[in-house]
């Protein structure tokens, strides 16, 4: 199956373990939980869907990769306890808690998660001196003389044979007691995530029009010669990062982490076309709905990669508008549940100084941001909405003068104006870019990418649900859950600051 499936399967099995009956406890035992384990090829993304699917069950996550343990760090150190059996006392050999266990206690400590998922990747490439405890923690879910605490589930991964060396096949007692899930790498589903986690474009339309070299692992007479999804992912973080610092983008570069020569070598020339395209399309000006007939004429005579280039340019540009406006829209919402909530509790003396209510506010905010970010829940989404409602109730705070309950509220107003812009910008910009493509391409496949885009990125879809785009749904008309949201003004009115 591919990973979007395997990532089902594994959140299914999730909620059935974390299933409780009417007197609080776990229908299927801890110890008849049977043990996730994802097997597939290095690099295709087994790691990021735990972590995906840790935030979306809202529990915490402990990974490890157990090819860094040795014997003692897994199952612990041994110390020499006094017994008494009988009468008669005894030296007895013990072992200290594993690490293991023992973070997944910290990170109950620090989070207060009572659930969560313990990750142990690569687990079947462990020493010959840990595989015995490996064996024996996959059938009863214990390192020495401790067990994974309720509440806890264990998914494991690993590499296929043919991938690692160091591979150790299990028994059929201890496959018996695993629930097993294969997972083959597929492009048009890795698309979809990268879409969402605003992979840089240049590496979306590359493998657009060259979807065989998304991965590939191969033994050549110089050695292992690789392209694996996590070698996109990370070169598209390394490729913005250059961008952003002025920082020129090379072969070097690329085949640090694409590392097959030939692919490398193509999408190091690939990229500098791509920057062309950007460099004479100017998209900001289609997207301001300020292009001239020249940019659609060109774009209309444009060959396939050029016009693949083209749409991933638009969308990158778009999203980030959309992104923006999104974002913005949350952290506006976010503070005014706050607000509300500060002027419904609070008596006249306090309204009249509300900067230890924000200071407050602040730290509670803060709080919700360290235990995710503590419990590894913490999504960049989440990251950028709170740490922006922190800085509004900072500002509050932090002045020198008293601030009452109608200065927070002007300031909430500035906030809500500039939603307004984002709002607007990106409510143009998605029409325009629409507009663009309509009138260049009509209903053909340069449509069909833009559609399938933004049905698929988080941002897209949460802004179109939210304030609609009467061009989106003419050319996506089987879209039948949209429901069209009010403005966020009109849903603030509605919760009016002004009434007593």
């Amino acid at each position: 199956m591919n990973i979007k499936e395997a990532k089902q399967q594994i959140a299914n099995a999730m909620r059935a373990y974390f299933t409780k009956d009417e007197f609080g406890h776990y229908v299927i035992p801890i110890e008849r939980q049977r043990p996730v384990f994802l097997l597939g090829a290095p690099g295709i993304g087994k790691t990021a869907i735990m972590e995906q699917i840790a935030q979306e069950l809202g529990v915490g996550l402990v990974s490890y990769s157990m090819t860094h343990h040795t014997r003692q760090s897994a199952l612990g150190l041994p110390f020499i306890a006094q017994k008494t059996y009988g009468g008669v006392e005894y030296e007895v050999s013990e072992y200290t808690m594993s690490e293991i266990i023992a973070s997944v206690y910290d990170a109950i400590e620090q989070t207060g998660q009572q659930e969560g998922i313990l990750f142990l990747d690569e687990i079947n490439c462990v020493s010959e001196t840990l595989t015995p405890a490996i064996l024996q923690f996959l059938q009863y879910k214990v390192f020495g003389r401790h067990r994974v605490p309720d509440g806890w589930i264990v998914v494991t991964a690993g590499n296929p044979p043919e991938y690692n060396r160091s591979i150790h096949d299990f028994d059929i007692a201890t496959w018996d007691r695993l629930k097993r899930i294969d997972v083959d790498p597929d492009f048009a589903v890795w698309k979809e995530y990268a879409v969402a986690q605003g992979v840089h474009p240049a590496v979306l339309t590359y493998l657009e029009i060259r979807p065989d070299d998304f991965y590939r692992v191969e033994t050549t007479v110089d050695g292992k010669s690789f392209v694996t999804a996590r070698g996109w992912d990370d070169l598209s973080q390394m490729i913005k990062l250059y961008e952003r610092n002025g920082i020129v983008v090379d072969g070097l570069l690329v085949g640090q982490y694409v590392q097959n020569a030939e692919i490398a070598k193509r999408f190091a020339v690939y990229y500098d076309l791509f920057n062309k395209y950007k460099s004479d399309y100017q998209v900001e000006d289609i997207l301001d709905g300020t292009a001239g007939e020249a940019i659609k004429a060109r774009a209309v005579e444009a060959g396939f990669d050029e016009r693949i280039s083209l749409i991933g340019l638009l969308m990158d540009a778009l999203g980030e508008r959309l992104r923006a406006a999104v974002l913005a829209e949350r952290a506006v919402e976010l503070c005014h549940g706050k607000l509300a909530a500060l002027k419904e509790g609070a008596d006249e003396a306090a309204l009249a100084d509300v900067r230890e209510a924000c200071a407050e506010a602040s730290r509670d905010v803060q709080k919700q941001l360290d235990g995710d970010r503590a419990a590894g829940t913490l999504s960049r989404e989440a990251y950028e909405v709170r740490s922006r409602a922190i800085a509004f109730f900072d500002e509050i705070a932090g002045r020198v003068e008293p601030a009452s309950f109608d200065d927070a509220r002007a300031l909430f107003g500035e906030r809500v104006d500039e939603l307004d812009g984002l709002i607007s910008t990106a409510s143009a910009s998605l029409d325009n870019a629409l507009a663009f493509v309509e009138d260049a391409y009509g209903e053909g496949q340069e449509m069909l990418l833009v559609i399938t885009d933004l049905s698929v990125s988080r941002y897209g879809m949460a802004f179109i649900n939210q304030h609609g785009c009467e061009r989106y749904f003419k050319h996506n008309e089987n879209l039948l859950f949209y429901e069209r949201g009010k403005d966020i003004v009109d849903r603030i009115e509605r919760m009016d600051l002004d009434e007593d």
